[in-house]
C-alpha cells in the first residue's frame, strides 16, 4: 500500500523482457479402474480401485526439446497398475504405496510423484438370509435411488414407482455365446465372464391400493435374487426373468420397464510381463458400454403409452 494515495498494487515484479521458463509440471494416467477377483474357494472376494498416477521429476527436456528419453508412457503407469493388482490390491493407501516406491526405485530422474484412489465398495447380496458366494451390489451411500410419478387424467391416477442406479455384479455363472458374427466383430466368446449393470426399473400399478413401501422392499429383493440366481446367457435374458417374477409375485403390477447397462469386465493380457491371468484380474470399461432396455407386460394390456409419457429417463 502507497502512503501518498492509499491504493492497493497487486502487479507482480518481474523484468519485462524476462524469457520464459518451465514452472511446476507433472503428467500420468487417470481413471485406471482395475477390478481384482479372489477365486482361490468358491467364496469369491472382489477389490474395485479406480487410480491415478502422476510422475514428477526432470522432464524438461520434453517440453523444452520435444525429447521424450525420462517420459516413462503413461500406458506404461495403466499397465503397472494391472500388473500390481495381480499379487492382490489390499488398501487404496497399501497400493499407492507400492506405487510410489516403484518409479524412483526404476527411473533415477523420477523424484516423486501423486497417486492416488477411490475404492469401489461391493457388499454381498443376500438371498434367502445368507450372504452369496460370488453377486454384489452397491451397498450405502453408493445405493440405488428410489424413484416414484404421478400422472392424473382426470378422475384416474396412475402410478409408476421403481428405481434407479442399482449396481449389481457378479464374479460367474454368466457367458455370452452363439451370436452372430461377421467381418466386423472381434468380441470372443465367453461361458465364463463378470457380468455387471445398473438396473434402472419402473413399474405401472394397476391400483393405489397399494403399500408402496412393502412392495418396494419386494421388488428390490426380487431383482437382486434373479440376478444371482440364475446362469446369465445374455442381459436380455437377466432382465426378462426379473420381470417375469416381479409380475409373478404382485399382481397389483401391470407392467415394468427395464433399462441396463451393460457394464463390460475385459480380462487384462498380463502375459507381456511374465504374469498369467486365469480371469482375476480386469480391466472396467466405462463407456462404451451396452445398453439393454426392454418392458414386460401382462399380456392383454391395453396400450400404457400416454401413461408413461415424459416419464424420464427411457422407453
Amino acid at each position: 500500500m502507497s502512503d501518498n494515495n492509499n491504493t492497493c498494487s497487486n502487479t507482480l515484479q518481474t523484468a519485462p523482457d524476462a524469457a520464459p521458463v518451465l514452472g511446476f509440471n507433472q503428467y500420468g494416467k487417470d481413471e485406471v479402474h482395475v477390478v481384482k477377483v479372489n477365486r482361490d474357494t468358491e467364496r469369491h472376494a472382489i477389490e474395485d480401485l479406480v487410480v491415478r498416477s502422476q510422475l514428477h521429476g526432470d522432464f524438461d527436456s520434453a517440453y523444452y526439446d520435444g525429447n521424450n528419453e525420462h517420459v516413462v508412457p503413461t500406458d506404461t503407469q495403466k499397465n503397472v497398475v494391472f500388473s500390481f493388482a495381480k499379487d492382490g490390491i489390499g488398501s487404496p493407501e497399501e497400493f499407492l504405496l507400492r506405487l510410489g516406491k516403484h518409479y524412483p526405485e526404476n527411473f533415477e530422474w523420477v523424484t516423486g510423484g501423486r497417486w492416488s484412489a477411490r475404492q469401489v465398495t461391493w457388499d454381498r447380496i443376500p438371498v434367502e438370509g445368507e450372504e452369496h458366494d460370488h453377486s454384489f451390489y452397491r451397498g450405502g451411500s453408493g445405493g440405488e435411488t428410489r424413484t416414484a410419478v404421478l400422472k392424473v387424467d382426470g378422475d384416474r391416477k396412475f402410478l409408476i414407482s421403481g428405481l434407479e442406479d442399482l449396481s449389481v455384479l457378479k464374479t460367474t455363472q454368466s457367458g455370452f455365446v452363439g451370436y452372430p458374427k461377421c467381418k466386423h466383430t472381434t468380441l470372443q466368446e465367453t461361458e465364463d465372464r463378470i457380468l455387471a449393470t445398473s438396473v434402472t426399473a419402473r413399474w405401472l400399478y394397476n391400483t393405489t391400493d397399494v403399500d408402496f413401501n412393502a412392495v418396494y422392499e419386494s421388488a428390490r429383493k426380487i431383482l437382486l435374487e434373479v440376478f444371482t440366481n440364475h446362469y446369465s446367457r445374455a442381459l436380455q435374458e437377466t432382465q426378462w426373468l426379473m420381470g417375469q417374477a416381479l409380475l409373478a409375485a404382485h399382481p397389483e403390477i401391470a407392467e415394468v420397464k427395464f433399462s441396463m447397462p451393460n457394464l463390460h469386465h475385459f480380462v487384462v493380457d498380463l502375459s507381456p510381463f511374465g504374469q498369467e491371468n486365469p480371469n482375476e484380474v480386469f480391466f472396467a470399461s466405462h463407456s462404451p458400454y451396452g445398453l439393454i432396455e426392454g418392458t414386460i407386460r401382462r399380456d392383454g394390456l391395453a396400450d400404457t403409452d400416454a401413461i408413461w409419457s415424459g416419464t424420464p429417463d427411457f422407453i
